[in-house]
């Protein structure tokens, strides 16, 4: 069974060879989980709110999909330098996809340079003086193109979002421990991003609650209690295993850590 947009934006099925298969699409179709709730705020992406959740509820993907992440602007290049940087051809192969929103070993294969370059060619001419040289001098100071990299020293200094506490610990990816699930909500412990004597720090955990669930209909099925689960502009995106779940805290601290040195 194909899946594909109608011009209503509600998702139909027909019967006929899938254009790329579903593993194929897998990453993409991953992407969306994460990308969703920033283009429902009309912060990033098209205006394809309702076909992009509509695939994503459906799990299911075909050539048609690929366009409407490529609007994505934002994170399309960091996707791009990921995978050039590993020798991967396709942007949204489901690696990448998690190195660039979770994190993983193919970040590790981004050199100084690499990001450095990219940087350099993206940003070189929206940046001056000594924002400039503040932001690329984070390559070589250990960043990686991972988003909470983007939120912490990039986000705020193009001004694209408000730059705000409670606005940088929207839009990083954070995790939390399912509490409970009550109805279209998830009750999770989580650990808020805080600014303490002028630095960035991870504070204790509270309990917060976070959307799963949209007229019944979310990404994810219903998490057990004491499962992890991302956050994203207060969407739940998936649930982590322990790898993830070592992997996102890694990369979060080593970029909180890097953004403190020109805070």
């Amino acid at each position: 069974m194909r899946v594909q947009p109608t011009a209503a934006g509600s998702l139909a099925t027909e019967a006929a060879p899938i254009a790329a298969s579903r593993r194929d699409m897998i990453g993409t179709l991953r992407f969306i989980r994460y990308a969703f709730m920033p283009n429902r705020l009309r912060y990033c992406g098209g205006d394809d709110e309702r076909t992009l959740f509509d695939y994503a509820v459906a799990r299911e993907a075909d050539a048609g999909l690929t366009p409407l992440v490529r609007r994505f602007t934002g994170a399309l290049p960091y996707l791009q330098l990921i995978a050039r940087s590993n020798g991967i051809a396709d942007p949204f192969d489901e690696r990448v996809v998690e190195a660039y929103w979770i994190g993983n070993e193919l970040l590790e294969g981004v050199e100084v340079r690499q990001l450095y370059d990219a940087l350099l060619e993206r940003f070189g001419k929206q940046l001056q003086g000594g924002t400039k040289a503040v932001v690329l001098g984070k390559a070589p100071a250990g960043a990686n193109p991972h988003h909470s990299f983007h939120v912490f020293d990039i986000h705020r200094r193009l001004g694209e979002l408000e730059s705000t506490m409670d606005t940088l610990d929207r839009c990083r990816v954070s995790w939390g421990r399912v509490v409970r699930v009550e109805g279209g909500e998830v009750a999770l412990e989580r650990q808020p991003l805080e600014l303490r004597e002028g630095r960035l720090v991870l504070g204790s955990p509270r309990q917060e609650r976070a959307l799963r669930a949209i007229d019944g209909r979310g990404f994810i099925d219903e998490p057990a209690p004491g499962s992890w689960v991302t956050v994203h502009w207060g969407w739940v995106c998936e649930e982590l295993d322990a790898r993830q779940r070592v992997n996102i805290e890694r990369y979060t601290r080593r970029h909180i850590a890097i953004a403190n040195t020109t805070l």
